[in-house]
């Protein structure tokens, strides 16, 4: 698996002699964006994960900024935003915001139609909920994707060690 990643993952030199990216590209030669280790990878899982749940458009351009602060595998998190990606987000979304009515108390829209025209409509009784249950649900993520990943890498190194 790791070969693959490493495979489809860009030539980290090309991309540091792009000017068009600008100050990503100054930070763009630490090698941690890069490996596929235990700590780039779990931290590439929160960074990814965290920014996938967040509701704004291009949730790439905050997981590439994300990866550099954090020292996270850049490619993996960028690419785990695409969990909610157009096919999907209407029933995430619709989750968050189920999630988020809940623990508020408040009662669900009956007449929901999932469409932009009526999510418009009603953005000013359904924001509170749909951002609590998002807000939930990207901090839930982030955490249980770094410690699944640690866990797996964990897992895998005991059985080596069994196996000697």
């Amino acid at each position: 698996m790791k070969n693959i990643l490493k495979r489809l993952s860009p030539d980290p030199q090309e991309l540091k002699d792009h000017k068009h990216l600008g100050w990503l590209s100054e930070h763009l030669h630490d090698p941690s964006l890069w490996n596929f280790n235990r700590r780039s990878i779990s931290k590439a899982f929160a960074v990814g994960l965290f920014c996938a749940f967040i509701p704004v458009p291009f949730q790439m351009l905050l997981a590439a900024p994300g990866a550099v602060i954090f020292s996270a595998n850049l490619p993996l998190s960028v690419a785990l935003v695409w969990i909610t990606n157009p096919i999907t987000m209407p029933p995430i979304y619709y989750g968050c915001y189920k999630l988020g009515a809940w623990i508020l108390g408040i009662e669900i829209q009956q007449d929901f139609v999932m469409s932009l025209d009526y999510v418009w409509e009603v953005f000013g009784v359904i924001w509170q909920p749909f951002l609590l249950g998002c807000a939930i649900v990207s901090i839930a993520s982030a955490f249980i994707g770094y410690w699944t990943i640690q866990l797996i890498y964990r897992l895998k190194a005991y059985k080596r060690i069994k196996r000697s």
